[in-house]
């Protein structure tokens, strides 16, 4: 299971257009010909290069008797993905061992960041029909648009014979909402990146500031906010500079982004920005329920009382990470991940910065049930015409189950990766295929190695690699704030969770429909949900709320949406 990275990066107009003349002169001049990758060259007996073939192209795990290249459209990282010194892009742990186990290489037209640039060449190559052998796809939208124009490859084949057991199983740990996304008249056209179940958010608090001021540490959400209040009203952080509680303007973080109030609308049993499935089976936009209202009024309450950061309003999030980093601040909602971005900041200017996690919803947790939307989920598709497409399925039989459960002769150094914090967008395909509930499942086998309940023998490889990372932090000869980040996030936090108990979420698809909520309505939601918190407008303000956002065009999409829902019960 990999590491959680998050980073919104807002690309200038220039920098797009840079990426975009850099992307088609690099395009023209590493064009390959039609069919690349074939067998041309081969030598030896012909009948046993024959076998090795047909075993290469028809299974998980065959070696190629020749290395097989492939044009790749790639999505970068920032800062070079934290690559060591030395490793790029075409050659690094994953390409080695690619190359290792399948004898695959990746040449990459374009290796652009996402959120502006990779999205440009990215509908360039579409528009253009020239796409690369293989390459990631942002958004559903783009997938049906290759699927309808006849340029990507039919994968049914590929992922019956090239992906092994565990892979399918990890598919099928989504139920069938997660293949059925990519899939067009009964054929598989792509293969989906697999979220992990993040689990729920969490309070990340200065533990060593609790100390300081005498408090005990707090078992109900009231509780956590009782000592961030303590927190402001002592200045914990010195100098008259403590601020209360970080919140983001955008109110929700869901599962890529920290700074959220989430937790505080799941403690009322509210869903805001998701399409739930409501008490009567109905279909119904989370942002409009009574429970939505009643966390809107606590919130106003935590701002009023202080608890709440009195200028939220002003801060971008970078403007927060530094509050967090300076020590000004030391109480964030987050998730699991919260140590490796952004508390490993603050860790690494301040190790006696003790930042620990508390799960305050885990028994009044009124877990609604929500829906998925593919719209802006990834997919790796692969070129129509290409030679080898099992290639993807190959690759992820490699690198998300091979390397992980059995292979210790190559995989080293790619479960290295993980310890030293690299980012995932150093692979040359950035997707994840996991089981859905792989945050426990290797959180609790790493803890249990920690404690001697299981033997070492039993982790996969990945987990080897964190179990020794954070061995060296609990024995002390490891003190990075990359080590405390290891053992905080896949130990403490993972545990916390588990402890209070773990609620399965069903994943429901809404079918072939446009669900996403107009901007004119999302501006119209945050205006709305911002002036009460900070008290311009009174709670029951809210209602009026709800009449303009079915009145402004929510009404005609939510029976779009329950159409398309009850299509699918049908």
């Amino acid at each position: 299971m990999t590491e959680k990275k998050r980073y919104r990066k807002v690309v200038p107009a220039a920098v797009c257009i840079v990426g975009i003349i850099a992307f088609a002169l690099l395009w023209q001049s590493r064009a390959p010909e039609e069919n690349s990758g074939g067998k041309a060259g081969s030598s030896g007996n012909a009948t046993a290069n024959e076998e090795q073939w047909e075993a290469a192209e028809t299974t998980p795990l065959g070696k190629y008797p020749e290395t097989v290249e492939y044009t790749l459209g790639k999505i970068s990282g920032a800062n070079n993905s934290n690559l060591p010194v030395g490793d790029t892009y075409e050659d690094n742990a994953y390409t080695r061992y690619l190359r290792n186990v399948l004898n695959i290489q990746n040449v990459n037209v374009f290796a652009l960041e996402a959120g502006g640039s990779y999205e440009e060449a990215l509908e360039a190559a579409i528009s253009d029909r020239d796409i690369p052998d293989i390459m990631v796809v942002n958004g559903r939208d783009n997938l049906v648009r290759l699927v309808e124009n006849g340029m990507i490859a039919d994968l049914t084949d590929v992922y019956r014979q090239c992906t092994t057991d565990t892979i399918k199983e990890m598919y099928h740990s989504y139920g069938d909402s997660l293949l059925d996304s990519a899939t067009f008249d009964g054929k598989l056209y792509a293969f989906p990146n697999a979220e992990i179940d993040d689990g729920a958010m969490m309070l990340w608090l200065r533990n060593d500031w609790i100390e300081k001021l005498g408090l005990e540490e707090p078992k109900t959400m009231e509780e956590g906010m009782d000592i961030v209040k303590a927190f402001v009203e002592n200045d914990a952080a010195g100098n008259g500079e403590t601020v209360g509680l970080a919140c983001s303007t955008g109110l929700i973080a869901g599962s890529d982004e920290t700074y959220g109030m989430d937790a505080i609308f799941t403690k009322f049993g509210s869903a805001p920005e998701n399409w739930i499935l409501n008490d009567n089976g109905e279909v119904e936009y989370g942002s409009l329920t009574q429970e939505t209202k009643e966390a809107l009024g606590y919130l106003n309450e935590l701002y009023e009382s202080g608890v709440i950061d009195s200028r939220f309003l002003l801060r971008k999030t970078e403007n927060i990470d530094e509050l967090v980093i300076e020590g000004k601040c030391g109480a964030i909602f987050g998730r699991w991940w919260a140590p490796n971005n952004p508390l490993i900041s603050s860790y690494d200017e301040d190790s006696t910065a003790d930042w620990q996690p508390y799960f305050l919803t885990a028994e009044e947790e009124n877990q609604v049930d929500t829906f998925v939307s593919y719209d802006d989920w990834m997919y790796v598709v692969v070129r129509k015409g290409y030679d080898h497409p099992e290639i993807i399925g190959k690759y992820v039989s490699a690198i998300f189950d091979y390397s992980r459960y059995e292979d210790d002769q190559y995989a080293r150094e790619v479960n290295e990766y993980f310890s030293i914090n690299v980012d995932p967008t150093a692979r040359p395909l950035n997707i994840n295929v996991d089981y859905r509930d792989a945050l426990y499942r290797s959180g609790e086998n790493i803890r249990k190695a920690l404690t001697n309940e299981i033997s070492i023998t039993q982790l996969s490889g990945l987990e080897k690699s964190y179990y020794d990372t954070c061995r060296s932090f609990v024995s002390g000869s490891l003190t990075t704030a990359n080590g405390w980040a290891a053992y905080t996030s896949r130990v403490t936090a993972v545990d916390t969770l588990l402890e209070g108990g773990i609620k399965e979420e069903n994943l429901l698809f809404m079918g072939e429909t446009d669900a996403e909520i107009p901007q004119e309505l999302q501006e119209l939601e945050q205006q709305t949900f911002l002036q009460i918190i900070v008290g311009e407008k009174p709670l029951d303000y809210f209602d009026t709320f709800v009449v303009e956002w079915y009145e402004n065009g929510g009404q005609e999409l939510t029976d779009s949406v329950r159409n398309a829902y009850a299509e699918t019960l049908e």
